[in-house]
């Protein structure tokens, strides 16, 4: 088992950053890879960036790659994501998600096995 709890969002003006975290407990956080996927209200959700295990190996969707950037200290049990150059589109609950079966990262929401309950990011114009 894993919980995952985020924190870090809020209302932020484009062109502005923010940092988002979320804290795991449970399974040892080293051994599995981590996620990040966001949804705005009426649309998919969507994948935003993921990183293996040991934080060596990370993958970014297209929209956020050059502006955001994923880490985790597995000291501190914490994955973060640093978001910069925010865009009004980037609005949406984002969400962290450990998954603990696969061997390289996936970016389909439906192989992630554990979910927080996510926080929301708004990005005025």
């Amino acid at each position: 088992q894993v919980q995952l709890v985020e924190s870090g969002g809020g209302l932020v003006q484009a062109g502005g950053s923010l940092r988002l975290s979320c804290a795991a407990s449970g399974r040892t956080f080293s051994s599995y890879h981590m996620g990040w996927f966001r949804q705005a209200p009426g649309k998919e959700r969507e994948f935003v960036a993921a990183i293996s295990w040991s934080g060596s190996g990370w993958y970014y969707a297209d929209s956020v790659k050059g502006r955001f950037t994923i880490s985790r200290d597995n000291a501190k049990n914490t994955l973060y994501l640093q978001m910069n150059s925010l865009k009004p589109e980037d609005t949406a609950v984002y969400s962290c998600a450990a998954d603990v079966r696969a061997r390289w990262l996936r970016t389909r929401s439906e192989d992630y096995d554990y979910w927080g309950q996510g926080t929301q990011v708004t990005v005025s114009s």
